[in-house]
Parts: structure tokens; C-alpha cells; sequence
């Protein structure tokens, strides 16, 4: 287990240790157990919330994270220690997002499900709630919310994020720009502390 202990970034992984997730993952190749337990146990929390989503509930997003890993273990020979890490893992991750949306769209033309929007439009009177932020997201278009998830919450270059969704640095830099400006609309309607809150973006 020492191999865990090297990595003590706080939140997302630094770039700068892109190097030491590499060697873990080449070591992960080879067999390397512990290495592998390292690489889950540092990359598992931000997958998690990258799987994550106001309509996905705890349980799924938990069987979306262990088939995430299942796929990237399945997948782990075709990883080349040359090239960046995350953009691979996350276009793992992202297909992996992708079927589960697939396989709740089925589920639920066969089933109604019972949503928490009505619960949450009824704020007690007096102080306003800040606006959650992947409630917001979650108003975005797809490509959008991907690249500002990719971005904001996984921590990611432009450079990675293009890799990870197969396209340009210059079509990732058009999506986030569309994605600010449409979140700060967002923030801005409704709420009184918008302003504010929309500067941060």
C-alpha cells in the first residue's frame, strides 16, 4: 500500500501528479495490486462526482463508478504509459455515463418514477438558498455540461478535455464560453444573490 500513500493532493489530482497516476497505471498493467488499489483509491471520489447528477440517485452513480472500473480494467492493455492519463480514464467514464443515461431512459418509458424537483421548489420563507450548482449544470446541454464538469469539478486542462471528448481545444474553449455565459443567465434569474454569485463564474 505505499504506493497510495505518494499521492495527498487535496480534491482533484495536480497536474503535477500526472506523472506518479501514469506510474500507477503502468505498475496496474503489470499486476502491480497495490498499485492498482492507489489508483482507484485516488481517482474513485472525483469519478464519483463526475458520474454524479441531480437525476442519477446514490446507488446508481455507486454501479456506474464499479462499472466504470470494470471497463477501464478490461481496457487497462490498451493504455500507453506515454500519453496522459485522465483524458483516457475520462473517455472511460464517459461512455460509461452515457449507457447508464441509455438504461435509465429505458427504465423509465417502462415506470414512473417519483422526482424530487416538487420537494425542492418549496424553500421556507425568509433567507434564499444558494443555487446548487449541478442543478444548474443539469440545465445545460450535454456537450456543455461534460466540458464545465470536465473542467470545474475534475479539474482538467482544455488540452486533457479535448482528448478525453475527441475534439479541438478551440471547440472545447466555444463550449465552456456558451456554458458560462448560460449559467450566469441562470444565476442571475430568481435569485437575489445572483449577481454576485454569476461574477464568480
Amino acid at each position: 500500500m505505499e504506493a497510495k500513500s505518494t499521492l495527498s493532493a487535496a480534491g482533484v489530482p495536480s497536474r503535477e501528479l500526472e506523472g506518479e497516476l501514469r506510474n500507477l497505471m503502468v505498475r496496474y498493467q503489470a499486476g502491480d495490486r497495490p498499485a492498482m488499489e492507489a489508483l482507484v483509491g485516488e481517482l474513485s471520489p472525483q469519478l464519483m462526482r463526475f458520474l454524479s447528477g441531480p437525476q442519477v440517485s446514490r446507488a446508481d452513480a455507486e454501479d456506474l463508478l464499479q462499472e466504470c472500473w470494470m471497463r477501464i480494467h478490461r481496457s487497462r492493455h490498451t493504455y500507453r504509459g506515454s500519453e496522459p492519463l485522465l483524458p483516457w480514464i475520462y473517455a472511460i467514464a464517459r461512455h460509461t455515463r452515457l449507457d447508464g443515461y441509455r438504461r435509465r431512459q429505458r427504465r423509465g418509458a417502462r415506470e414512473v418514477l417519483v422526482s424530487e424537483v416538487p420537494e425542492r421548489a418549496h424553500q421556507p420563507s425568509g433567507k434564499a438558498q444558494p443555487p446548487d450548482l449541478m442543478r444548474l449544470l443539469e440545465q445545460l446541454p450535454e456537450s456543455q455540461r461534460e466540458v464545465v464538469t470536465l473542467l470545474k469539478v475534475s479539474g482538467m486542462s482544455l488540452e486533457d478535455v479535448a482528448r478525453a471528448t475527441a475534439s479541438s481545444v478551440g471547440a472545447v474553449k466555444q463550449k465552456a464560453h456558451r456554458a458560462y455565459a448560460r449559467l450566469r443567465e441562470l444565476l442571475a434569474q430568481g435569485e437575489p444573490q445572483g449577481e454576485a454569485n454569476a461574477n464568480r463564474l
